[in-house]
Order: C-alpha cells, then sequence, then structure tokens
C-alpha cells in the first residue's frame, strides 16, 4: 500500500506536540512491511541545516519527494482562494495521503485522511492565536468534506468534532496518543535529577508545570493556588514554570514580576526535549489544570515517569487520567491549592498516585496508535477494492 505523508511540519524547528505526534506515527508505520512509505515536502526557501532535519526519515527508509520550484508559505496562503491541486506538486500515485494537522488542501489523488486535535478555535476562541483561529474558519470545513477519513485523539475531541463540524460518527476513529517510552520512564537516577535541579536553579522539592506559557494552560490559577498555600503554610515546595512563551502570556509574566519570588517561583523558558522527563520525575506533582485539551499528552508523560498528577476534571483530561490522578475543577482555584496541599502532607497518596500513574501510562504505546492508524488505511482501500465508499 502506498501511504504518503505530509512531512512540512519537521521543516519548522523545534519540535511542538503535533510534530512529535507525528514524527512517533511516521516512524511505527515505517516499519510496517505492508506499507510503502514516502514523506512529501517542499523545500524551496529553507536552509541546508533545516533540510537535515529530514536525514532521520531517510535513514528510516522513507522516500522523500521534494517540490523544489515552489514554497509551502506561497501555497498555504493561495490556496483556500485558488484551488491549485496539491498533485501539481507531488504526483497522483498514492494510495494514501496522510495530514497530520488538521487542514487538507485541493486536488489530493488517492484517499485523503487527516487529524484533527480538537475544536478550541471554536469551543474557546479566546485562548487561539487570531490568525490560527482565522485560518481554521477559512479551510477546516471544506478539508473535512475533502478527507475520507478523519482520525482524532480522544472521545471528547470525537464529539466536539461531530458537535462543530456536524460529521457523522462513522467518518472519525480515535486514535489516543502515547509516550515515548525512550524518553518517558522511571529510571532517572537521582543524580541526574540533581543535575537538572542544579541548571535550571531548583533547589528542594518542587511542584512543576510543563508546557507553552498561556492563558489555556491555566497558568494564573496556579500561581493564585501557589500563594494561597503559602499564605498558610510554611516551607512550601518552589513552583517551576517550565515552558516557553506562548500567545497572550504578556499578562502572566507581569504578575510574576510584581509576585517578586524569585526563591520561590522559576521560570526555565524553553526546556529542550532530553530535559522535560528529568524535570518530571524530580517533581513532587505535576499540574496540569488546562481549561481545554483534545487530549494532553504531559498528563500520561508525567505519569510514566512515576509522578503525582494534579489535572483538570473537564474536557479530554478526564478521559485520559481516568484514576490515576487528582481530578479538580480547573476554575475552582482553591480546588487545586487543596490538592497541592494533599499532596505535601500525603506520602502515601503521593505512593498511590505513582503507581496508578506507571500502571495507566502503559496503555498508551506509540505502536497501538500507529496499528490503529493502519487499520483506517486499509479499510480505506478495501472499501475502495470492494465497491465501498467511505461516507
Amino acid at each position: 500500500m502506498k501511504v504518503t505523508f505530509d512531512g512540512q511540519l519537521f521543516l519548522k524547528g523545534n519540535k511542538t506536540g503535533i510534530a512529535w505526534c507525528a514524527d512517533n506515527l511516521i516512524k511505527e508505520l515505517s516499519e510496517m512491511p505492508e506499507l510503502d512509505c514516502r514523506l512529501n515536502v517542499f523545500v524551496r526557501g529553507y536552509s541546508e541545516e533545516e533540510l537535515q532535519l529530514l536525514g532521520e526519515y531517510r535513514r528510516n527508509g522513507l522516500v522523500l519527494r521534494e517540490c523544489k520550484w515552489f514554497n509551502d508559505i506561497w501555497y498555504k496562503l493561495i490556496w483556500p482562494f485558488l484551488p491549485m491541486p496539491y498533485q501539481w506538486f507531488f504526483g497522483d500515485d498514492s494510495q494514501i495521503t496522510q495530514f497530520f494537522n488538521y487542514v487538507i488542501p485541493p486536488g489530493v489523488r488517492g484517499k485523503k485522511v487527516t487529524i484533527i486535535h480538537d475544536m478550541s478555535h471554536l469551543a474557546c476562541p479566546q485562548y487561539v492565536r487570531a490568525k490560527t483561529k482565522r485560518w481554521l474558519d477559512l479551510t477546516l470545513r471544506r478539508s473535512c468534506r475533502r478527507a475520507d477519513a478523519i482520525v482524532t485523539i480522544s472521545e471528547f475531541s470525537k464529539g466536539e468534532i461531530m458537535r462543530y463540524m456536524g460529521i457523522s460518527a462513522d467518518k472519525i476513529t480515535v486514535m489516543p496518543l502515547a509516550v515515548d517510552k525512550k524518553w518517558y520512564h522511571t529510571g532517572y537516577s537521582l543524580e541526574q535529577i540533581e543535575s537538572i535541579r542544579r541548571k535550571y536553579g531548583i533547589s528542594g522539592e518542587y511542584f512543576l508545570y510543563l508546557g507553552t506559557i498561556e492563558p489555556r494552560k491555566n497558568i494564573q490559577r496556579i500561581l493564585d493556588a501557589y500563594i494561597g498555600l503559602k499564605n498558610h503554610i510554611k516551607d512550601v515546595p518552589q513552583l517551576v514554570l517550565a515552558g516557553g512563551r506562548g500567545w497572550r502570556c504578556d499578562s502572566i509574566y507581569d504578575n510574576i514580576k510584581r509576585l517578586n519570588m524569585p526563591e520561590s517561583i522559576i521560570l526555565t523558558g524553553y526546556v529542550p526535549q532530553e530535559d522535560a522527563p528529568v524535570l518530571m520525575a524530580g517533581a513532587m506533582a505535576f499540574l496540569f489544570p488546562s481549561l481545554y485539551e483534545g487530549f494532553g499528552m504531559p498528563v500520561i508523560e508525567a505519569m510514566a515517569c512515576g509522578t503525582p498528577v494534579i489535572t483538570s476534571n473537564a474536557t479530554s483530561l478526564l478521559e485520559v487520567a481516568g484514576d490515576a490522578g487528582i481530578l479538580i475543577d480547573p476554575e475552582e482555584t482553591e480546588k487545586i491549592s487543596e490538592a497541592m496541599e494533599a499532596l505535601m502532607k500525603d506520602g502515601n497518596l503521593r505512593r498511590e498516585l505513582r503507581e496508578r500513574g506507571i500502571k495507566r501510562a502503559q496503555r498508551y504505546r506509540w505502536e497501538e496508535s500507529a496499528r490503529i492508524l493502519a487499520g483506517v488505511y486499509k479499510k480505506l482501500i478495501n472499501d475502495e477494492e470492494n465497491g465501498g465508499r467511505c461516507k
């Protein structure tokens, strides 16, 4: 089966969550002998250093199909208004073309599959970049019509897609995300954890948030909960906020500056891939009371590292965390604070959540995610060969 992947997101520098998802899926799918895997990329305008990022996919056996005469930015700007066929740039010999980042351009030959991660641009537009919302408003409904199959990452997101896009259930497949066991595990030594603490200026026990610093992640309520805890308890662990700047984050940084607590609240900035799991493994608890998530990968990653998790009882996070974390109403600051206090004081609770979390994380494997996705491809091809039609 000839399967082609849209690889453009691998030329954008540091991998984001969607790029890591695509990376892990492609690596698993490329090992399936029944799949002949290729990668489509517009390469015009990229430096040699950037193009070297594609080398690992060649080494995994993928054939790279490069468009050297047109630029991906030009194409992205043009196709919503002038439907230039995708096949002009990459040919028409693929049986399946897989897109990872919501949208499908016009003129893709063969069966078309896309992954839609959530409906945040419609469900909570105040937390989405204006240009991202405009782009999805312009392109997503047409992309859903073009798709022969839609994949999403939780039952919650499936319901959101059905609700907002009017898509029938039988066109949508749920493929949970997974944990990269190479990075996220319980095998980090005390020496490695202590080294990471020194690197980021952490002096002892700490609560950790790791992710983009932006309003949707509920950072302000984390801060308020932490200050509330310090107001009535001595010797509260440090609060480490790890991650790069996101959209509409200035007020968060301004509030941290006004608090003037550099010994208690630590901002690390962007954390490279190799440091993230060690930071998680060393934390007393991982805080992720996000207001809206299609899946919430950091929750499972922290659990895989053996770290107790406090997360939201809303959107997909309830589904993903199950009974392996402390679930709170993300809009109630006091509940976040109470959960932090409980983990500070109760070693037995920390041990119980550690054990549950490790067990929970073992359910989420990239091999299984890739198996589900390959099953979507096989069904599309079988339906076509049998004269069927994907609704």
